[in-house]
């Protein structure tokens, strides 16, 4: 089975996860990295704000690629109603690890596109539970140095996977872009076709 989009396609990210995922479609794309910081609005309910700060990258991206339709992504990590955000230091990479051990988080990818005939967002929530994480373990993934560049302090699809009891939901948004969601929504809206002849575009 293969795909044909009727857009150009950007990817606002220079994540190698989100490049991985976006490339299972077979359809070409290129990237081009946002330069929107990542910051927490205080005020904002966590999903409002992931997929607020997702259109802000998808809008920056635009801007120099006005032709195209653009994907932007945002994921943050929840727990007791606090964003955990990528960790600046190894002593807040282990608070977030400690913090989350044995318990369930929530995990929230924001994706937005953006084109010159669209600006809509979607959101797509994971909850992953953590086994009891030993602290001996906790401190060789952090000086690992994994946790540093991953919101909450972890990858589900590296070493980070060794804490994951279980997960509700979308394994992808934990990843950093619900691919499935993503599909669903460019067939829906007919930026996505299925190709006819086994593949071949058609005529």
């Amino acid at each position: 089975m293969k795909f044909r989009l009727n857009n150009k396609l950007v990817l606002a990210s220079s994540s190698p996860r989100r490049f991985e995922l976006l490339s299972q479609l077979g359809v070409p794309f290129n990237t081009d990295k946002s330069e929107v910081p990542e910051t927490t609005v205080s005020e904002m309910q966590p999903t409002e704000f992931v997929q607020r700060l997702a259109l802000e990258k998808a809008e920056d991206v635009y801007s120099r690629n006005v032709d195209s339709l653009i994907i932007g992504a945002d994921t943050i990590v929840t727990f007791e109603g606090q964003i955990l955000h990528k960790p600046k230091n190894a002593e807040q990479a282990k608070d977030y690890l400690k913090r989350l051990s044995g318990q369930t988080h929530q995990v929230h990818t924001g994706v937005a596109f953006k084109s010159s005939q669209l600006t809509e967002t979607i959101v797509s929530t994971t909850y992953v539970t953590f086994k009891e994480i030993p602290e001996q373990l906790m401190d060789a993934y952090i000086e690992s140095g994994d946790p540093f560049d991953k919101a909450g302090g972890y990858g589900i699809q590296t070493l980070g996977g060794l804490f994951v009891e279980s997960i509700e939901g979308d394994y992808n948004t934990v990843v950093g872009l619900p691919l499935a969601s993503v599909f669903t929504y460019l067939y829906d809206k007919g930026l996505i076709q299925i190709t006819k002849g086994g593949g071949e575009d058609p005529a």
